[in-house]
């Protein structure tokens, strides 16, 4: 298990010259170039005016233009952090290829308006993605966890295919912007069967519980190839619900489950990171865990939050993978950690902090100000800092000023930037049809939102420690198929 944390040694087998690949250098100009035009767009949009379109193939608006800035961003940076990684790997230029290929791919997904050009994309980007898991051609582990993975975004693939296929056959509706309008002449039953399958196809392409196994089977991939993948690759089954709101959100009971399905994978998530004891493992359940949020939140109305979240779990969850290297060490456990009890100061200390948290989160939003779902999300920025806050103040290494002062000089100017990132983005997102309103608080939000913190607090608190069988349950649910695991050293030695 813990020999797939060092994924970061693979394909060491030198060129002829040893020297930087032309094709790396070229690739990796250009798509920075493409950052730069992104950055332009972006700043045009913001602005204001319609969306720019061409011919019903594609249009750029609010959200293909900050989805451009994320994606060539991170891209940017892989292509960077590649050069010296895949430095005197003789199959360097394909890597790079492909990681620019998949560049290319989403930012015509995100900007695709015809419904042919988005399936189109969707699948393309799940076959360049499998092929950088895969992208070791001497280890069988990595051919295998690339099959695996091509079959889940294939099912993905066939699921957006019959969603949308549905749609055209019954509305006549040939563009994502022309949707909305046509979904008056399809029945009930049929916008419910399209939003199931929209709904399943973002479940598969985001490694949401129980579809998770293609992503805890992609540690073979090059550690640069996963940053983007859970950067960005994992993050299109939130674009995918925004792009198609009017129809998930038809129904207030279909969005509802929409809002459990995401809440259970986002627990289930936190649970199986537990049980992890290599440093990719641990990140790749941490995924899990949070696109479980991201779509929890599209299920519960706040598109703008899920949007927000993707966008700034891809820049850590980027950073995180590019810097697992660091991490990894061979050491005999200890008896003692680094951890303690926060105790009675330290419980005041996050407390004040969480509920100050939401507070300002809700003055600078206007979210959770009167008796509407808005509750719910500053509920959950109040358990996010929670959880921020409680980890801090119990890293028994670090002064007690600097546990007990810093929590609270760090957390709530980061809910300030959240805030104006958040804003910007409702902004940006404001003339997409059905992201804009606001749900009804009910009872059934209620019970979720008791649910979630019930469940959220007893793992916090370790409840889940007590039961053995729990603990096997969640240990088997985290081991990809065996054919895909590489436990021997010698096996990377080799490549």
């Amino acid at each position: 298990m813990t020999g797939q944390t060092q994924t970061t040694t693979v394909g060491q087998l030198p060129t002829p010259d040893g020297e930087d690949s032309r094709v790396a250098a070229t690739l990796t100009r250009l798509v920075w170039v493409l950052c730069v035009a992104s950055i332009g767009v972006l700043a045009l949009r913001l602005r204001g005016g319609g969306p720019w379109e061409l011919d019903g193939l594609v249009a750029v608006d609010g959200l293909t233009a900050v989805m451009w800035v994320t994606v060539t961003f991170v891209s940017g940076i892989v292509h960077s952090y590649s050069r010296r990684y895949m430095a005197g790997n003789r199959t360097i230029d394909r890597f790079f290829g492909r990681v620019f290929a998949f560049t290319l791919i989403v930012m015509v997904l995100v900007a695709a308006d015809a419904l042919a050009l988005f399936v189109a994309a969707w699948l393309a980007m799940g076959l360049v993605m499998a092929d950088l898991i895969g992208h070791v051609d001497g280890w069988p582990q990595a051919r295998a966890a690339a099959a695996l993975s091509r079959r889940y975004f294939l099912a993905s693939t066939a699921a957006l295919a019959v969603a949308l296929g549905t749609l055209w056959w019954h509305t006549g509706a040939t563009t994502v912007s022309g949707v909305a309008s046509a979904l008056g002449e399809a029945s009930g039953t049929v916008v419910l069967f399209v939003a199931t399958a929209l709904v399943l196809a973002a479940m598969i392409q985001s490694a949401l519980v129980p579809f998770h196994t293609w992503l805890v089977s992609s540690m073979t991939a090059p550690t640069p190839a996963s940053a983007l993948m859970h950067a960005g690759f994992v993050n299109a089954g939130g674009v995918l619900l925004v792009r198609f709101a009017p129809v998930v959100t038809v129904d207030s009971a279909f969005m509802l489950a929409v809002a459990v399905v995401g809440a259970t994978s986002a627990l289930s998530g936190k649970l199986l990171k537990t049980v992890r004891t290599d440093v990719k493992g641990k990140l790749g359940c941490s995924t899990v865990g949070q696109m479980g949020f991201m779509i929890m939140q599209a299920g519960l109305g706040f598109f703008g939050a899920a949007v927000t979240h993707l966008i700034l779990h891809g820049f850590y969850k980027g950073y995180q993978f590019l810097s697992s290297g660091s991490q990894v060490a061979h050491e005999s456990p200890k008896s003692t950690t680094a951890t303690s009890s926060a105790g009675p100061l330290g419980a005041v200390v996050v407390a004040a902090t969480a509920l100050a948290g939401g507070v300002l989160f809700a003055a600078l939003t206007g979210k959770g100000t009167k008796l509407d779902s808005g509750l719910v999300l500053t509920l959950l920025v109040v358990l996010t800092v929670l959880h921020a806050a409680r980890d801090l103040v119990t890293r028994s290494a670090l002064p007690t000023s600097v546990r007990y002062g810093a929590v609270p000089l760090v957390a709530l100017p980061a809910i300030g930037i959240y805030a104006a990132v958040y804003g910007t983005i409702e902004g940006l997102l404001g003339g997409l049809p059905g992201v804009g309103a606001t749900a009804e608080l009910t009872v059934a939000h209620g019970l979720i939102a008791a649910a979630f913190v019930a469940t959220y607090l007893a793992i916090e608190r370790g409840a889940y420690k007590h039961s053995q069988r729990l603990y096997v349950v969640l240990l088997n649910a985290t081991q990809p198929p065996s054919e895909t695991q590489l436990t021997a050293t010698e096996e990377y030695n080799e490549y």
